[in-house]
């Protein structure tokens, strides 16, 4: 009787709970949520007039709630989730002024909304999400000013989304989306700079974007899609920065996209505009969105060709396009293994070297002049790998006329060297010229295959090449090189080092990656000062850097890719200690359907284990 706090939860109690739990008079925290238990919650738990944390979430109870639960005034955490409740909120709860966090979302929770709730000096946490309520929103939760989550998602409100949500200034996460909402989107609740999460999809939402969506600096998460929503996309979403996903498809929006969305450097996950009225060219600036993943334009009235800058999207995972007016050549960057003519088609005329579209470059070519002409083509069937580079190596030598043999050394290099978003013999001349022809007061460091060299190109843009070793084992180097380019011409990972481009040439075999600031992190750590600035906060977000990307290559490529070498001398650190996998000259794709056999491989140290 004595009993204030009774802990069973994460078990695999199974059965009801005891009516005879009425009678813990003094209990304070009762915690049994995660587990087997089914029936009802007694009504007896209405005299637990001491309750202040009361949790059953993620159970398979079912009925009613009691309706007295908050009898002794003291509740302040409420937690009844995930699981199969039915019946109005207790009307206790309504005077229950104490409440702090409150979770009663994933049940069949009903009634009118705008009748169970009061003010709630303290609340930081409302979730209601997936029930069955109706009725408006509360104007309640506008006097709720801690008020920091609020989710009534997945129910059936009707009405306005009430502009006294705008005082709710702690706010940072709103959801309203799956409801039958209707009306504006206030300008009011833009006021609210504390909002990271802002869900309001899938609702009967009409007008414009207000400008004053400007003011949401903090805002990562937008999605208003699915609505009734017309006018123009404002410049002012540009300026949210700190987006990471922004889902505006299935709406009415015309016009053009503007440029400004270029601008929103960290948007990652998602860029979905589709099915809506969008018309013209498509903006330059786009091309900025070098982290975006999955990037979505279909089904709107967009025309011209796709820039060029977009080759630069280099971690796309999933593109679409179709269902546009576009026409002219597909960037090679977006030709991904998983790539499908699904996601170009049906377009005026879009071409590529993807099957199912139509090839760019189809006129009969004279033998004498295919040297020439397949110098200016590398870059378009980049993606196709090491193997089509070596063919067009052979074609390239046999038509090429006689001239100094320095100078046909450079000229054949020159043709063989591909650069995304570079032209293929300026950026050769460039790189040549920015290391003195490889002058070794350029190198950065040194390996078992190579040297790398730091090279700043003529717009300054600085990038790292690694440059083969003339040596007499030409086949394990030839095969290191190969392993490295065939490995990086497929994969696109924020944590995975960028690689611009490659020339392929027995004179000249090199790598051009982006240049990562701080060097390895086998230097940072030997260095004292850099160790230090390393502290533990920086080394976990490198440690979750490096299994992101082994994650990647294990799970998301299709063949796996095992790195086979992951050391402190193969992880990069840019100027932010954030950490990036390097050096795939080991690397290896697994082939489906077969045995996976080789030699051993990997720096002793770090090879696991088992593999000694």
């Amino acid at each position: 009787m004595n009993l204030e706090y009774l802990g069973l939860y994460q078990n695999q109690i199974s059965g009801s709970i005891p009516k005879t739990f009425g009678k813990l008079q003094r209990i304070r925290k009762l915690q049994i949520f995660n587990n087997n238990l089914s029936g009802s919650l007694p009504q007896q738990f209405g005299d637990l007039i001491s309750l202040v944390e009361f949790g059953v979430s993620k159970n398979s109870l079912s009925g009613p709630l009691p309706a007295n639960i908050c009898s002794g005034g003291k509740l302040e955490y409420f937690d009844v989730s995930s699981n199969m409740f039915d019946g109005p909120i207790p009307s206790s709860l309504k005077t229950c002024t104490g409440l702090k966090q409150v979770y009663l979302e994933l049940n069949q929770l009903s009634g009118d909304i705008s009748q169970y709730f009061g003010v709630y000096p303290r609340l930081m946490t409302m979730s209601l999400t997936s029930n069955r309520f109706s009725g408006q929103i509360s104007l309640n939760f506008g006097a709720c000013t801690q008020l920091m989550v609020l989710h009534l998602a997945q129910n059936m409100l009707m009405g306005s989304i009430p502009p006294i949500l705008s005082k709710l200034s702690n706010l940072e996460e709103l959801a309203l989306d799956s409801n039958h909402l209707h009306g504006a989107i206030p300008p009011e609740i833009c006021s609210l700079n504390n909002l990271y999460r802002l869900n309001l999809s899938s609702n009967q939402l009409s007008g414009t974007i207000p400008t004053q969506i400007e003011k949401l600096r903090n805002l990562q998460y937008l999605d208003i899609s699915g609505n009734r929503l017309s006018g123009i996309i404002p410049e002012e979403l540009g300026t949210s920065m700190k987006l990471l996903s922004l889902k505006i498809n299935n709406n009415n929006f015309s016009g053009s996209l503007p440029g400004a969305i270029g601008n929103l450097a960290g948007l990652q996950i998602m860029l979905d505009v589709s099915n809506n009225n969008l018309t013209g060219m498509l903006p330059q600036q786009l091309g900025k969105l070098e982290m975006l993943e999955f990037f979505n334009l279909s089904h709107n009235q967009f025309s011209g060709s796709i820039p060029s800058s977009f080759a630069s999207m280099v971690s796309l995972s999933t593109v679409d396009v179709s269902y546009n007016d576009l026409e002219g050549p597909v960037p090679t960057a977006w030709l991904l293994q998983n790539a499908s003519a699904s996601w170009f088609l049906p377009n005026k005329g879009l071409c590529g070297n993807l099957s199912g579209l139509p090839p760019c470059y189809s006129t009969p070519v004279a033998a004498h002049k295919k040297g020439k002409i397949l110098g200016l083509l590398l870059p378009i069937v980049l993606v196709m790998g090491f193997i089509i580079v070596a063919a067009i190596v052979v074609i390239i030598i046999l038509t090429r006329k006689k001239r100094n043999p320095q100078e046909s050394v450079t000229a054949e290099a020159r043709d063989l060297f591909s650069v995304w978003n570079f032209d293929g013999r300026l950026a050769f001349d460039d790189i040549v010229r920015a290391t003195e022809n490889f002058d070794d007061k350029y190198i950065i460091g040194t390996g078992g295959c190579g040297k790398v060299y730091k090279a700043q190109l003529q717009d300054g843009q600085l990038v790292a090449v690694k440059k083969l070793h003339q040596t007499e084992e030409e086949l394990d180097d030839e095969r290191w090189f190969r392993s490295e380019m065939e490995i990086l011409l497929q994969i696109r990972q924020r944590s995975i080092v960028k690689m611009y481009g490659f020339c392929s040439h027995s004179a000249y075999k090199f790598l051009v990656y982006d240049y990562i600031q701080q060097g390895s992190l086998h230097r940072t750590l030997e260095n004292d000062e850099l160790a230090k600035e390393l502290d533990w906060q920086k080394r976990i977000v490198a440690v979750n850097d490096v299994a992101q990307a082994i994650s990647y290559l294990h799970h998301e490529c299709n063949p796996p890719i095992i790195h086979r070498d992951i050391t402190s001398n193969n992880i990069l650190l840019d100027a932010t200690f954030k950490a990036f996998v390097s050096d795939f000259g080991t690397a290896r794709i697994l082939k489906p359907d077969s045995s996976n056999w080789s030699a051993l491989a990997g720096t002793y140290g770090y090879i696991a284990p088992g593999m000694y």
